[in-house]
């Protein structure tokens, strides 16, 4: 497969959550743009069930404390 080019989008994140990322990043040995993009990835993912959503609820923002 032909390597795909990927789209840059400007991004704007809490110092907190940009923190709690970062230091995840570095715990996964990942950059912080790896980290986002395999956080992305993976709620895509799972978000996605044989071609369905799996839950009725993901559109609801969830309670994080790093605001």
């Amino acid at each position: 497969m032909a390597d795909q080019k990927k789209k840059q989008i400007p991004l704007r994140l809490s110092a907190k959550l940009y923190d709690a990322v970062a230091a995840w990043a570095e715990d996964d040995f990942r950059s912080v743009n790896g980290q986002i993009e395999y956080l992305l990835t993976e709620c895509v993912r799972q978000r996605k069930k044989n071609g369905k959503y799996v839950s009725e609820h993901l559109d609801e923002h969830p309670e994080f404390d790093i605001k």
